[in-house]
């Protein structure tokens, strides 16, 4: 017996088998996209440790919401030691929200930079060069 395959149904069914691995990877993505936090720059006020050498205390804090102290160190871009008492690192936002609870913390907030208008013609023109 002989069986004939229609060339339209297989281009059909080979058609929709694409789409359908298509739409099941972008679902994955989008998935990822939605459980996956993005991390931020923010900088941690804290309070002066008393007899404590100040990067240590900044990383105990950090660890005990990273969860080790090595992955501190690694979020950590800089530590505040004279004029405050702090750090800045890439935190995500629950890690923000747990990190204010930690003892010692006063405040957390989100890293701003400012620039200067004006440009570089603006200090030829006021004399200052």
């Amino acid at each position: 017996m002989k069986t004939i395959v229609s060339v339209p149904l297989v281009l059909f069914l080979l058609f929709s088998s694409v789409l359908a691995l298509m739409a099941d990877e972008r679902a994955g993505v989008e998935v990822e996209k939605e459980t996956k936090e993005e991390a931020s720059v923010h900088i941690v006020y804290l309070d002066r440790p008393e007899g404590v050498d100040p990067e240590e205390f900044h990383i105990r804090t950090l660890g005990s919401v990273f969860g080790s102290e090595a992955a501190a160190k690694e979020a950590v871009l800089y530590h505040y030691k004279h004029a405050a008492s702090g750090f800045s690192a890439k935190l995500t936002p629950s890690q923000v929200e747990e990190l204010k609870k930690q003892p010692g913390v006063i405040q957390v907030v989100p890293s701003q930079t400012y620039q200067l208008h004006g440009g570089a013609g603006a200090m030829h023109r006021t004399g200052l060069v």
